[in-house]
């Protein structure tokens, strides 16, 4: 009798499943493009009017206590190659058949269309409305955050195009719904609810930074959110020392919070790192 073990069939990786075809991954690719073409247009370079003057000029970098210099607004350019290069690479064969892609690409598809439609409603003057949508759309990348969190990365390649991409595009949605709402109540004539600006801006800027470090902590120190909202936040504090809407004092308490964001985010993440380490030995 032969009573050699013979090795049965490994057990199958709950991350992968059958190839989900080309139409899902097709349709997030569209998005993708989308997204830039609505670049594009809120960049003026189709025809459209750059965003900081739509709106009657409620999103230019002088016109709210809260908006980032214009230099802030380069990150859009990275954001935009990651969501181009993400929404290529997981059209793969092998990240068709991945379970962490084919939870993500609806929330996926609903970030990239929701970005388009902000750019849409700015450039027909519909502020309230472009409150609205950036609003859904943080929403949306929180949700995007949770997942990517749950799930990890698998491999390097997917945790740089994927991870970081969003964990960017998120931390840059939450500098500029505060952008966004500060715009808001300034085109409805609120000044400040009889606070001075730099008290009522410190306040808004903490919760940003409060928002930041939760987070950095419900990712485990993940650095990208973290990255892009520090780098909004310091564009604001260059905005208050330099610009039509000077304001030292909001510039420090926007240069605190970006300080905070990002140190939190390291703290966290070194912690997390040592905890694993020291399980790992255990």
């Amino acid at each position: 009798m032969d009573t050699t073990h013979r090795a049965g069939p490994e057990p199958a990786d709950p991350s992968r499943g059958a190839d989900v075809g080309l139409g899902v991954p097709l349709l997030v690719l569209a998005s993708g493009i989308v997204a830039t073409a609505g670049a594009f247009l809120g960049s003026g370079v189709l025809g459209g009017t750059p965003i900081a003057e739509a709106a009657g000029g409620w999103l230019g970098e002088d016109s709210t206590p809260l908006a980032p210099a214009s230099g802030a607004f380069r990150i859009w350019s990275l954001i935009y190659l990651g969501l181009l290069a993400y929404s290529v690479w997981q059209v793969l064969p092998a990240q068709r058949r991945s379970g962490r892609q084919r939870a993500l690409r609806p929330w996926a598809v609903a970030a990239m269309l929701l970005n388009a439609a902000w750019i849409w409603s700015v450039q027909l003057g519909w502020l309230n409305a472009s409150l609205l949508v950036i609003a859904v759309l943080l929403a949306v990348l929180g949700r995007i955050l949770v997942l990517l969190v749950r799930t990890g990365p698998e491999g390097r390649v997917d945790a740089v195009v994927t991870d970081g991409t969003f964990g960017l595009y998120l931390g840059w949605v939450t500098i500029a719904t505060v952008a966004n709402v500060s715009a808001v109540l300034g085109a409805a004539g609120v000044d400040g609810l009889g606070l001075p600006v730099p008290v009522l801006a410190s306040v808004v800027l903490a919760v940003a930074a409060l928002i930041g470090v939760a987070t950095a902590w419900r990712s485990g120190g993940r650095l990208a959110p973290a990255l892009a909202l520090a780098w909004g936040l310091a564009w604001i504090a260059v905005g208050r020392l330099d610009g039509g809407l000077e304001s030292p004092g909001s510039a420090v308490a926007a240069a605190i919070a970006s300080a905070v964001v990002l140190g939190s985010a390291v703290l966290i993440r070194l912690t997390t790192s040592r905890k694993r380490r020291s399980e790992i030995r255990g």
